[in-house]
């Protein structure tokens, strides 16, 4: 399995495959799915939460009796 690091320091290329110490390709192998299954959740709630606001936003687009205008927030918190 090859993978890319980038950082600071620019690009770097591993074949994890090519490591040696059983252990430590092992250690390795774990950590790319942990960090492959984070980043697929990561990016399931930000589709979430993009749908939400649409959905919202749709709801609230048929509710004029709740818009407000911006400078009457204002004057009642003054």
């Amino acid at each position: 399995m090859i993978i890319t690091i980038k950082n600071d320091k620019g690009e770097t290329l591993y074949d994890v495959n090519k490591i040696k110490d059983d252990a430590k390709k092992q250690e390795a192998t774990i950590i790319i799915n942990k960090a492959g299954q984070l980043q697929v959740i990561v990016e399931a709630l930000d589709f979430a939460s993009r749908t939400h606001r649409v959905n919202l936003e749709k709801l609230l687009e048929g509710c004029t009796e709740a818009v407000i205008e911006a400078d009457q927030t204002e004057s009642k918190d003054s």
